[in-house]
């Protein structure tokens, strides 16, 4: 699939993200980026074990212990670090069912993650950034 049908695939068959490592500095990427997709109508879940809310959202510390379902997972630590990320969905997928796509945020990529996640059966993408692939896909809606 070409990767803009793919990506346009992605943003609308998908409302719920999960964002592992989102951070409650205003100025980084990991707090632009999700809150830029929760005013666009996306339901986000903030990830960090060191933050109890972030955009007034609960946060929760790990991604198992997200009690909603999962569609979306974006990933915002080092690409040294996915992989841990990669098997905790993974094992949620088995478990639970729901995490349909990994995104690992720009400047991030793991192929050992990437083989294992699509080894489950999930979308994975990598060292792209979602907000600049959304407006890619819509710029209208920029």
């Amino acid at each position: 699939m070409k990767t803009e049908s793919l990506m346009r695939e992605i943003f609308e068959k998908y409302r719920t993200i999960a964002v592992c490592g989102m951070s409650r500095t205003p100025g980084k990427a990991a707090h632009a980026v999700p809150a830029y997709l929760y005013l666009k109508g996306y339901k986000i879940i903030p990830v960090n074990p060191s933050a109890d809310e972030i955009l007034g959202l609960k946060c929760y510390p790990s991604v198992k212990d997200v009690p909603e379902k999962i569609e979306i997972l974006e990933v915002f630590r080092p690409s040294d670090q996915a992989l841990n990320v990669v098997k905790e969905a993974v094992e949620r997928k088995a478990e639970r069912g729901d995490i349909e796509v990994i995104w690992l945020q720009e400047g991030i990529a793991n192929d050992e993650a990437k083989e294992l996640a699509e080894k489950a059966g999930i979308k994975f993408i990598q060292d792209k950034c979602m907000y600049k692939e959304f407006v890619k896909v819509f710029p209208d809606r920029e």
